[in-house]
């Protein structure tokens, strides 16, 4: 997909989310309107970190950029369900077991800690659990069979690579989840309001992703920002402990802080790496 497609695509799911968002103003009222628009941004802005992930996958198994548009429609509808279940399942926990709250806290801030601290692992996705147990129930074949995710030969069921990136980007996508949903709920519990900003932020992620591809190296420090947010979500669940609460606003206005300055410092300092050995490499040509 062109960078301009992608981009008119990318502000049709924003623009539709927007409108939902002042459907659900005059219906429900502004508190809950607030609480869409939190969950939706935080959502969106967690999904960066995710995509750079779909970008290394894509990469280790040479997926061309014509089929990478099919399998991420497969894996965005895949999904959808997933979330719903992981919402219904942890909003069911929470009113049963308050306290999960707290928890969930904890894993955010460690997360956001990694992000910000750890160094990136280079993983082998060829080589992934994932793979070998896909490997146990259908035997999966060496090279690409244009855009099936399914083969016969001999009589014997293979799946594709293609299928295998599927089912690595639905696994990843359940990690994420991990962090995604209970940042959301730093927001709000309200099942209605935490699925359809999941769903409205999945909508987008296709088209996003053919922008990131693009710009990612451009927006170095959105990483951190995205584990800012992390951090500052899982510090408004814990201190939830202590009585004391942040309001929507104000949650609004710290994550949006965030993400403007982690754009701001990568558009004033930019990575100047790549051009330095694209530079060096013209030299060496010469």
């Amino acid at each position: 997909m062109q960078t301009k497609k992608a981009l008119s695509w990318l502000a049709f799911w924003v623009g539709t989310a927007i409108c939902f968002n002042i459907g659900i103003l005059i219906f429900m009222g502004k508190e809950k309107a607030l609480e869409f628009l939190g969950g939706y941004v935080i959502e969106q802005s967690l999904s960066i970190d995710n995509l750079f992930l779909f970008i290394v996958v894509f990469s280790a198994f040479g997926i061309k950029m014509e089929y990478q548009k099919r399998v991420l429609t497969y894996g965005i509808a895949g999904a959808i369900v997933l979330r719903l279940i992981f919402i219904l399942l942890g909003i069911a926990v929470i009113n049963m077991f308050h306290w999960v709250l707290y928890v969930f806290g904890a894993i955010l801030i460690i997360s956001g800690l990694k992000m910000m601290f750890g160094e990136e692992a280079h993983m082998d996705y060829k080589n992934s659990r994932v793979i070998k147990l896909l490997n146990k129930i259908v035997p999966v074949t060496d090279k690409l069979e244009g855009d099936k995710f399914f083969v016969r030969r001999n009589k014997i069921l293979y799946a594709t690579p293609l299928f295998a990136v599927i089912i690595i980007i639905e696994f990843t996508d359940i990690l994420f989840a991990v962090d995604s949903i209970p940042a959301v709920f730093s927001i709000t519990t309200d099942a209605f309001i935490v699925y359809t900003s999941n769903i409205f932020a999945l909508l987008g992620l296709r088209n996003m992703y053919f922008v990131l591809g693009k710009l990612h190296e451009r927006f170095r420090y959105v990483k951190y920002g995205v584990a800012f947010i992390l951090t500052f979500t899982g510090i408004k669940l814990t201190i939830l402990i202590f009585d004391l609460h942040i309001s929507t606003i104000g949650s609004l206005l710290i994550i949006f802080s965030i993400l403007a300055a982690s754009v701001g410092a990568s558009m004033l300092f930019p990575d100047s790496s790549p051009l330095k050995e694209k530079e060096t490499q013209q030299n060496i040509l010469k």
